[in-house]
């Protein structure tokens, strides 16, 4: 397994590099509960600046440089997703397919559905920089703590990163 520089690696998520080889290259992260794996001889990769989302699967498959795969996802054996494509929530990649670079996929089995435009591919970016400043918070904040055994009165909550908002926020309740 080779994690590169400024990568986040969230908690629960399962790097299992006892088949094929897994790579995360710099400010790549894999979130909580995501599974990473391979056939033997094969290489898993999560290009620069990668974004896997909570519980998505990547199993002997390459994401390319700023790619997001979303929540859920699943991207199959030798698929290669594009650079800055965007792979929908609870989509299935099948084994072998290969995205075009700025492809929005969605369903299952997963489709190139449109190009993606310049404003969301900007939107990901911004939000994968919110997880490259969590991996440098997380490492300079690390101490041993004893656990909380109830909420702290006020404590403060993290605002949210300027220029990113939910999408369901931001979305008309058509859209859906």
């Amino acid at each position: 397994m080779i994690v590169g520089p400024c990568c986040y690696l969230g908690p629960h998520a399962v790097l299992r590099g006892d088949f094929g080889r897994l790579i995360l290259q710099e400010g790549s992260n894999l979130q909580d509960t995501c599974v990473m794996h391979g056939f033997p001889d094969s290489d898993t990769v999560i290009e620069v600046d990668g974004h896997i989302g909570h519980g998505a699967v990547l199993h002997g498959c390459r994401i390319g440089r700023n790619a997001m795969v979303g929540m859920n996802a699943v991207v199959m054996d030798n698929a290669v997703i594009g650079e800055s494509s965007i792979v929908a929530a609870l989509a299935f990649v099948k084994a072998n397919m290969t995205v075009p670079a700025r492809s929005l996929i969605a369903g299952t089995p997963g489709k190139v559905v449109r190009e993606l435009t310049d404003q969301e591919i900007a939107w990901k970016s911004i939000g994968t920089a919110a997880y490259r400043q969590l991996a440098a918070r997380s490492r300079a904040s690390l101490r041993a703590v004893a656990p909380l055994r109830e909420v702290e009165p006020d404590r403060p909550r993290l605002p949210l990163v300027q220029g990113v908002e939910p999408l369901f926020r931001s979305r008309h309740p058509s859209d859906s």
